[in-house]
């Protein structure tokens, strides 16, 4: 399926069905991150229940720490 991700228009391994597995496939699903989908900000809790569908609109913020 083709996504909207960040702006950019990307192509996800099939295997991929929801956002927790986008997370993981960039390998940043261990960190602090706001992800919206669709114009929606999702809690971590939905992370794993929300599927994906073709041409959705994600934006994923992770925070970097610094002085």
């Amino acid at each position: 399926m083709k996504v909207l991700l960040n702006g950019e228009l990307i192509q996800l391994p099939e295997h991929i069905i929801n956002i927790s597995d986008v997370l993981k496939h960039y390998d940043i699903h261990q960190k602090r991150v706001v992800v919206e989908i669709n114009g929606e900000i999702l809690t971590k809790l939905e992370h794993q229940n929300t599927r994906l569908a073709d041409k959705d609109r994600i934006e994923i913020v992770h925070f970097v720490g610094g002085g």
